[in-house]
Protein backbone atom coordinates (compact mmCIF):
# COMPACT_ATOMS: atom_id res chain seq x y z
CA UNK A 1 0.00 0.00 0.00
CA UNK A 2 1.09 3.45 -0.35
CA UNK A 3 1.87 6.13 2.14
CA UNK A 4 -0.57 7.38 3.66
CA UNK A 5 -1.20 10.69 3.84
CA UNK A 6 -3.62 11.33 6.73
CA UNK A 7 -2.97 13.77 9.59
CA UNK A 8 -2.13 16.56 6.92
CA UNK A 9 -3.47 18.33 4.56
CA UNK A 10 -7.13 18.52 3.49
CA UNK A 11 -9.44 15.66 3.31
CA UNK A 12 -13.20 15.62 1.37
CA UNK A 13 -15.95 12.88 2.27
CA UNK A 14 -18.86 12.43 0.11
CA UNK A 15 -21.17 9.73 1.14
CA UNK A 16 -22.94 7.53 -1.80
CA UNK A 17 -25.63 5.28 -2.06
CA UNK A 18 -27.20 4.66 -5.42
CA UNK A 19 -25.35 4.11 -8.63
CA UNK A 20 -27.93 6.33 -10.47
CA UNK A 21 -25.63 9.43 -11.67
CA UNK A 22 -23.05 8.47 -9.07
CA UNK A 23 -19.86 9.22 -11.64
CA UNK A 24 -21.21 12.32 -12.67
CA UNK A 25 -21.80 13.32 -9.02
CA UNK A 26 -18.40 12.20 -8.15
CA UNK A 27 -16.71 14.39 -10.92
CA UNK A 28 -17.95 17.38 -10.14
CA UNK A 29 -17.15 16.93 -6.68
CA UNK A 30 -13.72 16.46 -7.36
CA UNK A 31 -13.42 19.45 -10.00
CA UNK A 32 -14.93 21.65 -7.34
CA UNK A 33 -12.70 20.54 -4.70
CA UNK A 34 -9.48 20.59 -7.19
CA UNK A 35 -10.74 24.18 -7.84
CA UNK A 36 -11.19 25.29 -4.16
CA UNK A 37 -7.77 23.39 -3.19
CA UNK A 38 -5.62 25.49 -6.43
CA UNK A 39 -4.26 22.05 -6.97
CA UNK A 40 -3.46 22.55 -10.69
CA UNK A 41 -1.91 25.96 -10.44
CA UNK A 42 0.18 25.27 -13.50
CA UNK A 43 0.14 26.94 -16.98
CA UNK A 44 -3.64 26.85 -18.05
CA UNK A 45 -2.90 24.14 -20.89
CA UNK A 46 -0.73 21.46 -18.03
CA UNK A 47 -3.82 22.31 -15.73
CA UNK A 48 -6.24 21.67 -17.65
CA UNK A 49 -4.66 17.72 -19.03
CA UNK A 50 -3.72 17.54 -15.12
CA UNK A 51 -7.61 17.82 -13.90
CA UNK A 52 -9.06 16.44 -16.89
CA UNK A 53 -6.36 13.24 -15.73
CA UNK A 54 -7.84 13.32 -12.28
CA UNK A 55 -11.44 13.08 -13.30
CA UNK A 56 -10.81 10.60 -15.35
CA UNK A 57 -9.02 8.44 -12.71
CA UNK A 58 -12.38 9.09 -10.64
CA UNK A 59 -14.56 8.01 -13.26
CA UNK A 60 -12.64 4.55 -13.73
CA UNK A 61 -12.54 4.13 -9.76
CA UNK A 62 -16.39 4.74 -9.30
CA UNK A 63 -17.24 3.09 -12.36
CA UNK A 64 -15.46 -0.48 -11.74
CA UNK A 65 -17.10 0.10 -8.23
CA UNK A 66 -20.66 0.12 -9.97
CA UNK A 67 -19.49 -2.52 -12.33
CA UNK A 68 -17.95 -5.03 -9.66
CA UNK A 69 -19.07 -4.12 -6.64
CA UNK A 70 -22.91 -3.08 -6.22
CA UNK A 71 -21.93 0.32 -5.93
CA UNK A 72 -19.53 2.43 -4.43
CA UNK A 73 -20.31 3.86 -0.60
CA UNK A 74 -18.18 6.63 -0.51
CA UNK A 75 -15.29 8.84 -2.35
CA UNK A 76 -12.70 10.48 -0.14
CA UNK A 77 -10.03 13.34 -1.56
CA UNK A 78 -7.10 13.99 0.43
CA UNK A 79 -4.91 16.86 -0.77
CA UNK A 80 -1.39 17.28 0.72
CA UNK A 81 1.16 19.50 -1.39
CA UNK A 82 1.82 17.75 -4.43
CA UNK A 83 -0.02 15.06 -3.19
CA UNK A 84 -3.80 14.03 -4.16
CA UNK A 85 -5.13 10.80 -3.00
CA UNK A 86 -9.02 9.37 -4.47
CA UNK A 87 -10.36 6.79 -2.42
CA UNK A 88 -13.35 4.65 -3.24
CA UNK A 89 -14.86 2.53 -0.68
CA UNK A 90 -17.43 -0.32 -2.07
CA UNK A 91 -19.20 -2.76 -0.33
CA UNK A 92 -17.32 -5.82 -1.82
CA UNK A 93 -14.14 -7.60 -0.50
CA UNK A 94 -13.03 -9.18 -3.77
CA UNK A 95 -9.25 -7.03 -5.28
CA UNK A 96 -9.82 -5.17 -8.83
CA UNK A 97 -8.29 -7.85 -11.26
CA UNK A 98 -7.21 -7.42 -14.53
CA UNK A 99 -9.07 -8.84 -17.32
CA UNK A 100 -8.02 -11.35 -19.68
CA UNK A 101 -5.48 -9.37 -22.70
CA UNK A 102 -8.30 -9.17 -25.44
CA UNK A 103 -9.45 -7.16 -28.21
CA UNK A 104 -8.26 -3.38 -27.22
CA UNK A 105 -10.70 -2.23 -29.84
CA UNK A 106 -13.31 -3.52 -27.54
CA UNK A 107 -14.91 -1.54 -24.78
CA UNK A 108 -14.96 -2.36 -21.27
CA UNK A 109 -11.84 -3.78 -19.53
CA UNK A 110 -9.10 -1.09 -19.50
CA UNK A 111 -9.63 0.71 -16.49
CA UNK A 112 -6.76 -0.93 -14.83
CA UNK A 113 -4.64 -0.18 -17.52
CA UNK A 114 -5.73 3.89 -17.29
CA UNK A 115 -5.23 3.50 -13.82
CA UNK A 116 -1.74 2.48 -14.30
CA UNK A 117 -0.81 5.07 -16.99
CA UNK A 118 -2.31 8.04 -15.56
CA UNK A 119 -1.41 7.70 -11.32
CA UNK A 120 1.41 8.06 -9.71
CA UNK A 121 0.53 4.97 -7.79
CA UNK A 122 -2.57 3.18 -7.42
CA UNK A 123 -3.81 -0.11 -5.01
CA UNK A 124 -6.70 -1.25 -2.40
CA UNK A 125 -6.80 -2.67 1.17
CA UNK A 126 -9.66 -4.81 2.64
CA UNK A 127 -12.39 -3.15 5.07
CA UNK A 128 -14.92 -4.43 7.26
CA UNK A 129 -17.62 -5.24 4.72
CA UNK A 130 -15.96 -3.92 1.91
CA UNK A 131 -12.30 -2.61 0.38
CA UNK A 132 -11.10 0.73 -0.64
CA UNK A 133 -9.37 1.47 -3.63
CA UNK A 134 -6.86 4.26 -4.07
CA UNK A 135 -5.21 6.11 -6.24
CA UNK A 136 -2.31 8.46 -5.72
CA UNK A 137 -1.08 11.69 -8.14
CA UNK A 138 1.48 13.76 -7.93
CA UNK A 139 1.59 17.57 -9.45
CA UNK A 140 4.02 17.93 -11.94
Amino acid sequence: MGVSLRGQGQTRRLALFATKGVVSRCRDFTRVALADWEWAHTTADEETELVEDVLLLVSEVVTNACLHAGGPKELVLHHSGDQLRIEVVDGSPEPPRPRSPGDASQPGGHGLMVLERLAHRWGWAPLEGGKVVWVEVTRP
